[in-house]
């Protein structure tokens, strides 16, 4: 038997080997196995069963050791991977690597425990006899013959103090049995204990939720491949009809996996789920997998799935690659969020990827959202789409009360910049007299966005990048959010000396001190990059929230979607025009789904809700349409702009960065580069640029960039590639594609 391994080894090709007698049973397509590189060892997945073309077989070396008894990565995983290494230009073994956690392919150990029980009783004879001769064995005897069931051993000679060398003792004459028994690692194991307290048993349904789960259960009755758009306002009860669709899934006999965009969203998820799961099938368990556990949780979780023991994976974009065993369903809820897109190669859309996993294995994708991507709108207005909509909070509660402050006016009126406006400090002590809660939301951490000299006119800049450093008041540092430079905020002007130095801008630092000015009695926390360092940090805070022990929480996007707290009754956000006024054709789109999400957050109790939004630029159409709550208006407006100038939905875009250290050099390639492009393609794609990034400059790296927009991207990545690794590249200027970028900045 002959394989082709893909080896894990850092290039990307294809290695066969022969397989010995003893292990072909257990390898098949998929397998991880063990096998020779050169002089060392290493990790690599079957990708194919069968001799080379080229290579004499007599000369193959041997594979060493399959890994598991199981397939690492199912069939659908493997052309997952393949079309993954097409569609977005990266190596294969990069892609194979990223949909094997780290902690499998660095050989983390499983997590085993040593139970220890009597096998064999004494006569009282031989008890006396015993205890005479081994004092220590007697007591490790006595304990354990008074025990109905098998104990760790570590806890019985604790308890016994006796030591390991008589329990080996007892083993060797066969009077004490020694079981190995492996011990999982359950990720959010102590959900309960953060305050996820959540009903088990399903939720009445409304009319809209009914026809709704109606619809999704004929469809996965089916077994065919499909895709739906779940389109739920916020509070609409979205979460009910995936939990039903997951029931529905697993009543089938098949397996499911759900994404969420933040990882902060994940224990509230998990906690719903299990809760469901114990309710409706207690055999079932569900798998959490992101990049935030330990090494130990990934393993075991992995292992599980694997492995067959579970069918249900939950967690972040990773959890789409869960070898999850008869996949039928996958969830994607808040399919518009742009974290779902990978920022470091394979450069992949989470979204995008969970539709062609489910494409390959005959599975349904659901996608869920109040504000979705006008990407997949288009796809449902197009009928490639199914298209479900909620358009009724459950309970027919009412969606909150929309105030639009314009803060023109507010600053005229305090003469000065402020971080709170009138309206929603009265709106806060409002709240904190009634005992309800507030969610205040700015998307910029630290304590101000930079500071510039009064008398000069002087920013501090980062040194290595092309913006301005965040002051942090709480350490007294500047710090530059793109490459970590970080140093003491000065006293006075490092150019004239002056001591007239002053902070610009918001952050979640200032606001957050500007409400302990407000209401120095209410009890205020901050969530943020800065704040959320700790392991399960996040976990507390929002546990210790949902219980009412915080009055009021300010943070970042972390907070501004899926959270469901009841008493929150008013949602204020600080600076509505942070995401309006970048360069970034999504930029509109960002600020409507952003309000509208943190708006949803409000109200979601048997109490009214408000919403405070503060801007600079009220009378802007994604404010507008928001404050209504118009997604149809807001995407028919945005998707006619688009059009007029070809942008996604209408067509796809590719962008290509180049970096360089010389300037001039960056510029030059970056320009024959285009050249090339344009006379080898011609009109199959329509090139933009190339021109400097908006941020021109990261860790000392000048940054150009090039557009190509297409069509389709399957009829032109595989020429453009080719293109690429024929070109003759610098060593000192690299270049990246990105396929259909959520970040162009």
């Amino acid at each position: 038997m002959i394989v082709g391994v893909h080896p894990l080894a850092g290039f990307d090709k294809l290695l066969h080997y022969k397989v010995p007698e003893a292990l072909r049973p257990s390898a098949a397509v998929g397998s991880l196995v063990r096998i020779p590189v050169g002089r060392a060892m290493c990790l690599g997945v079957v990708g194919v069963v069968g001799p080379p073309d080229d290579f004499p077989v007599d000369r193959l070396k041997l594979v060493a050791e399959v890994v598991y008894p199981f397939t690492a990565l199912t069939k659908d995983l493997l052309e997952l991977a393949r079309w993954m290494a097409g569609y977005y230009a990266a190596p294969l073994d990069t892609v194979i690597e990223t949909m094997i956690p780290s902690a499998v392919r660095r050989g983390v150990r499983i997590k085993e425990r040593v139970f220890i029980s009597v096998c064999r009783k004494l006569t009282p004879e031989e008890q006396v006899a015993l205890a005479k001769r081994a004092p220590s064995q007697h007591r490790l005897y006595a304990f354990l013959e008074r025990q109905l069931r098998p104990h760790p051993r570590e806890l019985v000679l604790s308890r016994t103090k006796a030591s390991a060398s008589s329990a080996k003792a007892l083993v060797e004459r066969g009077i004490v049995r020694e079981a190995v028994t492996r011990v999982e690692r359950h990720a959010y194991a102590d959900d309960l204990s953060h305050g996820e307290l959540v009903a088990s048993q399903p939720h009445a349904l409304n009319p809209e939720q009914g026809v709704a789960v109606a619809a999704l259960e004929r469809t996965l009755a089916s077994r065919r491949f499909g895709v739906t758009l779940l389109h739920g306002i916020t509070g609409s009860g979205k979460t009910e009809v995936y939990l039903r669709a997951i029931q529905a899934a697993l009543a089938a006999g098949g397996g499911v996996i759900m994404l969420v965009p933040e990882v902060a969203l994940t224990p509230q998820t998990v906690a719903r789920l299990r809760s469901r799961l114990e309710a409706i099938a207690p055999g079932h368990r569900c798998v959490v997998w992101h990049s935030h556990l330990g090494e130990g949780e990934r393993l075991d979780g992995w292992l599980a799935l694997a492995s067959g023991e579970v069918r249900v994976a939950v967690g972040a974009r990773s959890a789409v690659f869960a070898p999850v065993r008869d996949l039928s369903l996958i969830v994607v809820d808040e399919e518009h969020e742009p974290a779902y897109k990978q920022d470091e190669s394979p450069r992949y859309h989470g979204r995008d990827v969970a539709v062609m996993r489910a494409r390959l294995c005959g599975a349904h994708c659901l996608l869920g959202s109040a504000t979705p991507s006008l990407e997949s709108h288009a796809n449902a207005l197009a009928g490639r789409y199914g298209l479900l909509r909620l358009t009724q909070r459950v309970d027919a509660r009412s969606l909150p009360s929309f105030t639009l402050v314009d803060m023109r006016i507010e600053i005229a009126r305090a003469r000065g910049l402020t971080a709170i406006s009138r309206p929603l400090a009265d709106a806060m002590c409002l709240r904190f007299e009634r005992k309800e809660q507030t969610i205040l939301f700015i998307n910029r951490r630290g304590y101000s966005s930079s500071m510039q000299c009064r008398k000069c006119g002087s920013v501090e800049e980062c040194p290595h990048c092309s913006i301005t450093m965040t002051y942090h008041r709480t350490d007294e540092t500047l710090r530059c959010h793109l490459c970590g430079e970080e140093r003491p905020a000065p006293a006075r002007c490092p150019k004239c000396g002056a001591p007239d130095i002053r902070w610009r801008g918001l952050g979640t630092q200032r606001v957050e001190e500007a409400v302990r000015r407000i209401l120095p009695r209410a009890k205020i926390e901050r969530m943020d990059t800065d704040t959320m360092s700790k392991k399960n940090r996040f976990r507390e805070i929002l546990g210790e929230f949902r219980k009412g022990r915080i009055d009021i929480l300010v943070g970042t996007q972390m907070i501004g979607k899926g959270l469901d707290f009841p008493n929150v009754t008013l949602v204020g956000l600080v600076d509505a025009d942070l995401s309006m006024h970048i360069p970034d054709f999504r930029a509109n789109e960002r600020t409507f789904q952003l309000l509208v999400q943190v708006a949803g957050r409000a109200g979601r109790g048997d109490r009214a809700g408000e919403v405070v939004v503060q801007s600079f630029t009220p009378q802007a159409e994604a404010i507008q349409f928001a404050r209504h709550s118009d997604f149809d208006g807001f995407a028919a407006a945005e998707i006619e702009v688009r059009g007029r100038f070809g942008y996604p939905p209408k067509r796809h875009l590719i962008r290509h960065l180049f970096r360089c250290k010389n300037p001039d050099k960056l510029k030059f390639f970056a320009e024959q580069w285009a050249k090339h492009v344009r006379e080898s393609l011609g009109e199959r794609v329509e090139l933009r640029g190339p021109a400097p990034a908006p941020i021109e400059k990261i860790r000392d790296e000048y940054r150009w960039q090039l557009w190509y927009f297409a069509p389709s991207v399957t009829k032109v990545i595989g020429d453009l590639s080719r293109l690429r690794d024929a070109f003759t590249w610098p060593d000192d200027v690299k270049e990246m594609l990105d396929v259909d970028p959520m970040n162009l900045v």
